[in-house]
C-alpha cells in the first residue's frame, strides 16, 4: 500500500495511528477501579509541558494500524474501551467507535475537546487546557470534566470550564503528578468550600499499573 494511500485511510479513520493499547485498571475519573483496555493514538498539537505521554505528540512515529484490526485486539480483552492519546479528535472516531459497537463493547474517549467530537461515545472525559479550548460540541457531550491542577489560577480556569458543560457534568479536580503534595491540600480545601467539584487521583501511579 502507498504511503498516499494508508493517508486517505487515516483521514477516513479506517486506519490510525496506534501508539500502545493495554489491559488495565482506569485509574481516574467517575470510571476509577475499572477493568478497561486502552487505545492510545498518536498525535497532538495542544502542547501540555506537564504531559507524561509527550512520545504521543508525533503522529508520525506511530505506525497507522487498521481500525478493524484495533477493534479486535481490543474486545478480546474488555467490553470496556477507553480511548486516549495524544489527542484522539485530531483523527475520525466514527469508524473505531462503530466497530467497537458492533462488539458491544462500551466506548470511552479521554480528550482535551480541542477538535471537533467524531465517533458515537458512552462515556466523554473532557481534560481541558489553557493552550487549546474544547470546541462546543465536546464541552456539550462531556459526561465528566477533569481539570488538572498546576498552580492556584487553576482553580478560576476550572470553574470557567465548568460554566460550559451541561448540568449534569460531574465536575473533577485533578492534582498534576509532579506538583500533588504541593496541590492536594489546595484542592481538599476547595472542595470542601464549593462542594460541586469532586477530587480525582490518578490512582493507577499509586497502583503501579499503566
Amino acid at each position: 500500500m502507498t504511503k498516499t494511500e494508508i493517508n486517505n485511510l487515516v483521514a477516513k479513520g479506517q486506519m490510525l495511528p496506534l501508539m500502545e493499547e493495554f489491559y488495565t485498571i482506569q485509574g481516574e475519573g467517575y470510571y476509577k477501579g475499572t477493568a478497561a483496555y486502552f487505545i492510545r493514538i498518536g498525535g497532538c498539537d495542544v502542547g501540555c509541558h506537564w504531559c507524561d505521554v509527550k512520545e504521543s505528540w508525533n503522529a508520525e512515529l506511530h505506525p497507522p494500524t487498521a481500525t478493524q484490526t484495533i477493534v479486535e485486539n481490543a474486545v478480546k480483552h474488555s467490553d470496556v474501551v477507553v480511548v486516549t492519546g495524544g489527542e484522539p479528535l485530531t483523527w475520525d472516531m466514527t469508524e473505531l467507535t462503530k466497530g467497537l459497537h458492533s462488539k458491544n463493547a462500551k466506548t470511552h474517549i479521554e480528550t482535551s475537546g480541542a477538535y471537533e467530537l467524531s465517533g458515537d461515545w458512552d462515556w466523554i472525559c473532557l481534560s481541558p487546557k489553557k493552550l487549546k479550548l474544547p470546541t462546543q460540541s465536546v464541552y456539550k457531550k462531556a459526561n465528566e470534566l477533569k481539570v488538572i491542577v498546576y498552580n492556584t489560577s487553576d482553580f478560576d480556569f476550572a470553574e470557567k470550564q465548568a460554566e460550559q458543560v451541561s448540568k449534569d457534568c460531574i465536575l473533577y479536580l485533578q492534582p498534576e503528578w509532579s506538583k500533588r503534595e504541593k496541590i492536594i491540600p489546595l484542592i481538599v480545601d476547595y472542595v470542601m468550600q464549593h462542594p460541586k467539584w469532586k477530587i480525582s487521583l490518578q490512582t493507577h501511579k499509586y497502583l503501579n499499573i499503566p
